[in-house]
């Protein structure tokens, strides 16, 4: 089966090349020309990846990822006229997963795009299925990776269910930030320890009543994070 790219730029020449290359390679392309437009398609589509613009109408590139973040874990490169390092580490802050300056070599998106997606096709972090477990107020269905806290369900996505469900496993014990981003995205991931700071963070958000004063996922300042309640 095909791979499924959205590619966002307000760029119509942009697009008209990017869409012509991929579609060289086999991948059934779409395109957005504005962030708004991007979101909803994002949230109507199965995306394998997002080739995502920062500067666009209605709303940023940043934007964009940051709404996308809220429901899906679909890889996002980003691509911006502007590589200094602030951008880059807005870019990921925003939980971008890979980071493209223009002017770029097409065949560098490419091979960017398909590194990705070959990551994004090994199976996920191992979770033991014994259908749903409930320890204090917290309860996971393993089987559809729903949460509950205090009986009310919780929306998160598939990265920050398997970082919670991996500290869950073991309470205490604490989890370096490059182990979490070894066993949940894989040993070829070439994002670095922040994608793990940023996914915690949107976690806590989530489901702590005070993020700032963390009932459940705890950091071990120098060390890292792990579980208790």
């Amino acid at each position: 089966m095909s791979k499924k790219v959205l590619v966002v730029d307000d760029e119509k020449l942009i697009v008209k090349g990017i869409r012509f290359s991929l579609a060289q390679d086999g991948m059934d392309v779409d395109v957005a020309y504005d962030g708004e437009e991007a979101l909803n398609k994002v949230k109507e589509n199965d995306f394998d990846l997002v080739l995502l613009d920062v500067m666009l109408p209605k709303m940023d590139g940043f934007q964009v990822c940051q709404a996308i973040r809220e429901f899906s874990d679909v890889p996002v490169v980003m691509l911006t006229a502007r590589g200094d390092d602030m951008d880059k580490i807005l870019g990921l802050d925003n939980g971008a997963d890979d980071y493209i300056t223009k002017p770029f070599n097409i065949l560098e998106v490419k091979a960017r795009i398909k590194a990705i997606m070959r990551r994004s096709e090994k199976k996920e972090a191992p979770i033991q299925k014994t259908s749903r477990i409930t320890e204090g107020d917290i309860t996971v269905d393993l089987d559809s990776k729903r949460f509950f806290v205090n009986g009310k369900e919780i929306s998160l996505t598939t990265k920050e269910f398997e970082l919670f469900y991996l500290m869950m496993q073991n309470p205490g014990k604490i989890y370096s930030r490059q182990s979490l981003l070894t066993t949940v995205w894989g040993d070829d991931y070439p994002g670095d320890e922040r994608t793990v700071d940023v996914h915690v963070r949107r976690l806590r958000e989530k489901i702590e009543d005070v993020p700032a004063e963390p009932k459940y996922v705890h950091t071990k300042w120098g060390a890292g994070y792990y579980y208790q309640q």
